[in-house]
């Protein structure tokens, strides 16, 4: 038996059986290094999508892991109990690249707890527990954060105390209210004023967003978007929570942050994944205020900022700076999206291409003009994908969109390399069909 179908079928017997494995044979990653993986059977895959737009550096970047490693030899756990210079030195820097006035941090484990941290401060600090969040979002995997998915497929449970409205997000490709972006008057964002007035108190704890919807297919707001979203949920007395989850650490080029290509400074920011390449940590920080709004009680985190993570997280940062990765995000993102418009010239099962920087996306359609989303063709695409060695994600609320994050390292030469094996994972997948 192949080495990868043995370890696939023990972790069928031994784990939750609704965990998601890609691909009908799922591969087993043995090794990483730079922009490749390799699995138990030595095979060497180019990876576009960096763990879920986690590996921001490369694969066992050997600058981040040996400050990790020192670090785990000297002082691995003390708790939030205790301050470290690791935690401090972390959120100093923090607070220094964060847009506006963002100043105090808080370390989870997990973008879900992120959030979770980040709903409680809004609720503290308004007095009101009705939250916003849009359409097509993912929040996480917390009872909370679920509530808080924009996705039937996510929301495994059902809301807890804290009553969610979702409100129409600006897809422009699929408008929800059938116009084309710019004579569309953003009717997405005038939508939410009778959101709230229709299905709150008026007033509001604040609203959550991501700058770019990850899990919802890359879905990338017009430049007016967030400015005028934003004075909507402060007019109804809420603060604005920026989920940086995926869009964080220079990932749409040119910026720390998502949220900063709408030049708009957000109440909170939450953010996980890239932002120790790979290692297990969660973010939130939030403006002073808003930060000493809890009154009664403590907060703390067994795991949340230890030295370990604490010290991944500023290796990666001094990296990306090191290294200018925010400009490659930038020039290196620019190519990816002029070649893969190409490949929508030649392939017409490509509907629709969008994203930022080294985040971007391809929606599969069978006809470009009803937009009928291509389900089965999509995962025919994403074995074809496999089988040339190429690692890229699925998303879209119909799993019809191929999502790619390479590590912010990654050139123009791997670029190119990519773009012929998509360009033969889809002349393979559509001749199949």
């Amino acid at each position: 038996m192949d080495k990868n179908a043995e370890i696939a079928a023990k972790h069928r017997e031994y784990l939750l059986p609704s965990q998601m494995m890609y691909f009908k044979e799922p591969i087993a990653f043995e090794r990483g290094e730079g922009h490749y993986l390799y699995d138990v059977e030595g095979r060497q895959y180019l990876d576009f999508f960096g763990g879920i737009v986690t590996v921001s550096v490369g694969h066992c970047n050997p600058d981040v892991t040996e400050k990790v490693v020192n670090q785990y030899r000297t002082l691995q756990h003390t708790s939030t109990l205790f301050p470290n210079r690791q935690i401090v030195n972390l959120a100093e820097k923090l607070a220094e690249i964060t847009p506006g006035r963002l100043q105090q941090s808080f370390f989870t484990s997990s973008g879900s707890e992120a959030n979770e941290t980040a709903v409680m401060l809004a609720k503290t600090y308004t007095g009101r527990s009705e939250m916003l969040a849009l359409r097509h979002s993912y929040s996480g995997r917390t009872a909370l954060a679920q509530s808080l998915c924009g996705t039937g497929t996510w929301r495994i449970n059902e809301p807890n105390a804290t009553s969610v409205k979702h409100a129409h997000n600006a897809y422009c490709y699929r408008c929800p209210f059938g116009k084309e972006y710019p004579s569309c008057d953003m009717q997405c964002v005038t939508d939410v004023k009778e959101l709230i007035a229709t299905t709150t108190g008026g007033e509001i704890a604040g609203m959550i967003a991501e700058p770019i919807q990850g899990v919802g297919g890359f879905i990338t707001p017009p430049k007016e978007y967030f400015k005028e979203l934003i004075k909507i949920i402060h007019d109804a007395g809420g603060v604005f929570i920026a989920d940086q989850v995926q869009t964080g650490w220079g990932r749409t080029g040119g910026k720390w942050f998502g949220i900063q290509q709408w030049g708009v400074e957000p109440d909170m920011i939450t953010s996980a994944k890239g932002m120790a390449n790979g290692l297990p940590i969660g973010w939130t920080i939030a403006t002073p205020e808003v930060a000493s709004s809890i009154k009664k009680g403590i907060h703390l985190a067994t795991f949340g900022g230890n030295p370990v993570t604490t010290t991944g997280a500023m290796a990666t940062i001094e990296y990306i700076e090191k290294h200018d990765l925010l400009t490659n995000a930038t020039e290196t993102g620019a190519y990816l999206r002029n070649q893969l418009e190409g490949l929508q010239e030649r392939h017409p099962i490509i509907g629709d291409v969008r994203g930022m920087g080294l985040m971007q996306a391809m929606e599969f359609v069978t006809d470009r003009k009803t937009k009928e989303p291509a389900i089965p063709q999509t995962q025919q695409i994403l074995e074809a994908l496999k089988d040339e060695g190429l690692l890229m994600g699925k998303g879209g609320l119909h799993g019809n969109v191929i999502r790619m994050s390479p590590p912010l390292t990654i050139g123009k030469t791997e670029v190119d390399d990519a773009i012929g094996r998509v360009d033969r994972a889809l002349t393979k997948a559509v001749t199949a069909k």
